[in-house]
């Protein structure tokens, strides 16, 4: 049942869990509650949010064509440099944040291989090595098979040994889900806090 207060918190979530990968049954569920959109899920996560932290491209895409309002993490997943600059300018501190999950903001301009916009980021001060327990940058080049992306971040002082939440190495991400080409990236380098590659 709905209120005359908004959907109830079950029907948002079903939403937010749908925006992790469903575009179809968002689009039927934003016809139905346009203003799903715009609500938070008890996970404290919003749609957009969802599709931005899995590199949901095209629900991100449709969700801001219905008005949800571009967050950073979100403009960095995307490839819109120029919205990313733009914000970083508005507000430096932007390179420290995070998005839902505390994932941190390097994680999506390396899901999609936006090395420019990564580039930016760490410049103004992003960690890289951020989101040790949860995801780091090196995690999503992993899991999205973005070997260009991943040399740069090891080029730039990204670890191999951080696990994320699922105690698993970038490494062992690559391997899990055939990465063949990060994975064959990785196991040039030795794990550690020092590694270096092993062009041998």
């Amino acid at each position: 049942m709905h209120t005359n207060n908004g959907p109830d918190q079950q029907l948002i979530d079903q939403f937010v869990g749908a925006a992790h990968g469903d575009l179809e049954k968002v689009r039927h569920m934003v016809d139905e509650r346009p203003d799903l959109v715009f609500k938070v899920s008890s996970q404290n996560e919003t749609a957009l949010q969802a599709a931005a932290h899995l590199g949901q491209r095209k629900i991100a895409e449709y969700l801001l064509a219905q008005g949800a309002p571009l967050d950073i993490c979100t403009a960095a997943m995307l490839g819109k440099a120029d919205d990313v600059s733009r914000m970083l300018t508005a507000d430096p501190g932007l390179a420290q944040s995070s998005g839902a999950h505390g994932i941190p903001i390097l994680f999506y301009p390396s899901l999609g291989g936006q090395i420019k916009i990564a580039e930016e980021l760490l410049a103004r001060g992003a960690d890289i090595n951020a989101g040790k327990g949860m995801n780091t940058s090196l995690h999503a080049a992993a899991l999205t098979d973005r070997a260009e992306m991943a040399e740069w971040l090891l080029a730039h002082g990204a670890r191999t040994d951080i696990v994320d939440y699922a105690g698993k190495t970038p490494l062992e991400v690559a391997t899990e889900h055939k990465r063949h080409r990060v994975e064959a990236v990785l196991r040039s380098y030795p794990a550690g806090p020092d590694a270096t590659p092993d062009n041998s």
